[in-house]
């Protein structure tokens, strides 16, 4: 009788156990449960991180940046928005501007034409590296400099009209029109820019550019697109959720397409940073020198960062680690 009460009373521990993990794990995977409150606690606790990092002053206009601005920006499920911090600081994309592009290249040219020319590789390299270009002549990936500047020498039009391009379908994804670039920004992009002109020169001496420097004057364009941490969420939405819009507008739903951009984002978006950040995060990425950081949860949500102190990778220091309390708190990590 004994044993019996005693088996029975153990079944009952662990059915009560296992019914306690599930509920715990379905409070931690919720999403429905996050609120500007959760945002804000997040943010007030790595605020501080700024002072780990530096501002980028190799562009000097960026060097200009405060760098205890600070902002957080979700937009969660139905398209819901949630915001805190310094939610209305305007900063330009940098490097993030380079999966808008590679949607157009590829929409334009066929995923087979543009990746003919790069890879779809990772790097422990440096975002401005010339990794491979004096090897096997092309660039690592489109997220580096030189397989961006590549990737927006393939947009089609004359002049600027590869550029504006981008700058439309910023201005679609974000339903924000007064999205435009910094022409403060792009100048001191242009002037300082000389390693960017070496990569495309030597682009152009292996036969991947055909072009003139207007097509390098794009890329310091797109660059310098100004826009904030709410606009970076809504671009994480797209492309979490099949190049839907957070409205629901179906223009350019392609899931091969979010698919593509999300696997970049993932393997190269942040870097020689990216594969340590698999492993911490575990969501596709984008990281700019700006400060900012657009993050697409497949599926389920897109999200905003921007500090522009930045740690020895380029990547925002305050801003990983929202995402990464973020992530954890919620249970977002594709792994």
């Amino acid at each position: 009788m004994n044993n019996s009460f005693l088996l029975s009373a153990k079944r009952i521990c662990i059915a009560a156990f296992l019914s306690l993990n599930t509920v715990m794990y379905a409070q931690k995977a919720d999403i429905s449960t996050i609120s500007e409150k959760t945002l804000n606690s997040i943010l007030e606790k790595n605020r501080n991180y700024y002072t780990e990092g530096k501002v980028a002053d190799y562009i000097p206009e960026l060097g200009k940046m405060d760098a205890r601005a600070i902002a957080f920006s979700v937009v969660g499920k139905n398209g819901k928005i949630f915001n805190t911090g310094d939610v209305h600081k305007k900063f330009t994309m940098q490097s993030i501007s380079k999966i808008i592009a590679l949607m157009i290249a590829v929409n334009e040219k066929g995923e087979a034409n543009v990746f003919n020319k790069m890879g779809y590789f990772g790097t422990d390299k440096p975002f401005n590296h010339f990794s491979n270009l004096e090897t096997t002549s092309k660039p690592l990936n489109p997220m580096m400099n030189a397989g961006a500047i590549l990737t927006t020498s393939l947009i089609s039009g004359e002049g600027e009209k590869p550029f504006l391009k981008i700058l439309d379908l910023v201005r679609y994804i974000t339903k924000n029109n007064t999205i435009d670039y910094n022409t403060s920004v792009y100048e001191s992009e242009k002037s300082t820019g000389h390693r960017n002109r070496g990569i495309f020169y030597l682009m152009k001496n292996n036969g991947l550019i055909s072009g003139n420097e207007d097509q390098l004057d794009n890329y310091f364009k797109q660059c310098s697109i100004e826009l904030t941490a709410e606009d970076l969420a809504k671009i994480g939405y797209f492309f979490a959720n099949e190049c839907v819009r957070f409205d629901g507008d179906t223009k350019y739903k392609n899931a091969e397409m979010s698919k593509l951009i999300q696997s970049q984002m993932l393997i190269a978006g942040m870097y020689e940073f990216s594969g340590e950040y698999a492993r911490t995060v575990g969501v596709p990425s984008k990281s700019g020198v700006g400060g900012g950081i657009a993050v697409s949860v497949p599926g389920k949500m897109g999200i905003g960062v921007f500090s522009p102190a930045l740690d020895q990778h380029g990547n925002s220091s305050a801003g990983y680690h929202m995402i990464l309390d973020l992530v954890k708190q919620y249970d977002l990590s594709l792994f």
